[in-house]
């Protein structure tokens, strides 16, 4: 009896010892795997003492070699070859630190579309990006008027460098199989017809302007719907617009 209790007592610490060995293997495979996977994003790094993000709104952003280099390391995310639209890229950054606050956050925005415009093509789309910056920014403005301003505007007004990348992103990966080249003439008729309509309907409501000062308002609205059916020139530009407008502008 002592003799087999001793050969099981053997064989229970034998297992117990080999399954700790192989938890132990695993934990080095997956610490190994871990190491290897990293990614090494040092060609991003910037060699001057200071480098100066400059943008097309005027709105620059400066930082030290080090900041700027640390940035590289800890936000991967920028150079994903299928990268999210900035919106998702922020919520899922593992590391917020310098980008916190909503001012931080603009220039989480900003630093997003500066890495993605390497990507897609600073030269080969600067048209495209600065019309997609020019709709996006008159669809700001205008709901930011009809608000009387506010913060959220003001953020906004430079997030959408990220949003108008990440279209240039959209455009240059799916541009040869874009199949909807029908005439847009109608479609975008009823869309700016839309956006007179709600310049109406709110002058109707607004009471912070009256008389003169009010029918110059509207007047001033109106142009900015002007602007948007000059730049709205295709298809592309048209989905891009109400996408812009009907998912960060809701509106009752």
């Amino acid at each position: 009896m002592k003799q087999t209790i001793y050969i099981l007592t053997i064989t229970i610490g034998f297992l117990s010892c080999n399954n700790q060995q192989k938890q132990v293997d695993k934990r080095s495979i997956v610490s190994t795997d871990t190491k290897t996977s990293r990614v090494d994003n040092s060609k991003y790094y910037t060699q001057q003492d200071t480098i100066l993000i400059a943008t097309e709104i005027g709105e620059n952003l400066k930082y030290a070699k080090p900041d700027f280099n640390n940035i590289v390391d800890k936000h991967t995310e920028f150079f994903e070859e299928y990268p999210d639209n900035p919106d998702q890229a922020y919520f899922n950054a593992n590391d917020k630190e310098l980008f916190g606050s909503e001012v931080g956050q603009d220039n989480y925005y900003v630093l997003y579309a500066y890495f993605l415009k390497q990507k897609n093509g600073v030269k080969e789309f600067a048209q495209h990006r600065q019309k997609l910056i020019d709709i996006y920014s008159n669809i700001n403005s205008l709901f930011g008027h009809f608000e009387y301003g506010g913060t959220y505007f003001g953020h906004q007004s430079r997030r959408i460098l990220g949003y108008a990348e990440y279209s240039i992103y959209l455009f240059q990966k799916t541009k040869k199989d874009i199949s909807k080249t029908y005439d847009i003439t109608k479609q975008k008729e009823l869309y700016i017809k839309s956006l007179r309509q709600l310049i109406e309907d709110e002058s109707k409501i607004d009471f912070n302007t009256l008389g003169q000062e009010k029918i110059e308002r509207t007047k001033k609205l109106n142009k900015i719907a002007d602007e948007l059916d000059k730049l709205i020139t295709d298809n592309f530009y048209l989905r891009r617009a109400q996408e812009f407008q009907y998912g960060r502008y809701e509106y009752y």
